[in-house]
């Protein structure tokens, strides 16, 4: 499968974080979703792959082309989705549109007048008037009427309704039906991700905690439930994170066979969510190895 996106071995130094040395890659025709906590470097990876920041190590490679040397290019065939607003609020819809249309040499007015209509979207309307959901069918209806190849979205879902979220959602995998397309999606919220997407990347402190297909994602991880008395030092060793109480503990581990055979079937074993893996990784990290 093809690499639209492939980012190796990239570190970026802050005064008080690193993103460091991070590498996966992004296949053509699917949605890939970059999950992490908030602070976790979710947005800087994006801003990288935008080239708003420069890395300080590695390389980053889009339609594989080097992201600093053929920017313009690449921006060319990117659309780019934001949680926040970045319109001006007094101008309208119609206005708006012709100073981002002005930017792209693929501008297809046919292809936005259409999303207008399937968004429901009032071309005369000022920007400062739309719900928080409109504007973001508006971001996604910019992005897809030039033609982009890669959709890149920040925290698209954050802060919807749950019917818009839905509707957001059903869009994304409408998008990649043209399997010429491809939808990188940075949230917190997994269980969008776990409707959607293809492969997962899991970022945290600036690390790639894994890079996988969200089957591979499922069979690697497992959650597993029991009494307390089970535990001692060597059975608590195969946990990523734990959570004891007085009756008990649930633990996240990377290696199913081996919990099985320490526990065997004085245990209950689950399959975690993907906000169950993000949890015991951070949150109760501290309990494990």
């Amino acid at each position: 499968m093809e690499d639209v996106v492939v980012l190796d071995q990239v570190s970026k130094f802050y005064k008080d974080f690193k993103l460091d040395r991070i590498s996966f890659s992004v296949k053509k025709g699917f949605i890939h979703g970059l999950i992490g906590r908030n602070g976790a470097g979710k947005t800087s990876t994006i801003k990288l792959l935008m080239n708003l920041i420069k890395p300080d190590e590695g390389s980053i490679r889009i339609f594989g082309l080097d992201n600093r040397e053929h920017g313009k290019e690449i921006r060319q065939r990117i659309g780019f989705v934001y949680a926040d607003n970045h319109y001006y609020e007094d101008l309208t819809v119609e206005k708006m549109k012709r100073v981002i249309a002005s930017f792209y040499h693929n501008w297809d007015e046919q292809a936005y007048r259409r999303y207008l209509g399937m968004f429901d979207l009032p071309a005369d309307k000022k920007i400062k008037h739309l719900s928080k959901g409109m504007k973001m069918k508006y971001s996604i209806a910019l992005a897809l009427s030039h033609h982009a190849e890669l959709i890149i979205m920040d925290e698209p879902t954050s802060g919807l309704d749950p019917v818009v979220r839905r509707e957001i959602l059903e869009l994304m995998s409408e998008i990649i039906q043209d399997e010429n397309k491809t939808v990188l999606f940075s949230t917190h919220i997994t269980s969008d991700l776990e409707q959607v997407a293809d492969y997962i990347t899991f970022i945290h402190d600036g690390h790639i905690q894994f890079s996988l297909t969200k089957d591979e994602v499922m069979e690697k991880y497992t959650l597993v439930k029991g009494r307390t008395d089970l535990l001692d030092p060597d059975t608590r060793k195969p946990f990523i994170g734990l959570r004891e109480t007085p009756v008990g503990f649930e633990g996240l581990s990377d290696n199913p066979k081996l919990v099985f055979e320490l526990f065997g079937n004085q245990a209950i074993y689950e399959r975690p969510s993907l906000e169950d893996i993000m949890v015991y990784t951070i949150k109760f990290n501290h309990h494990a190895r």
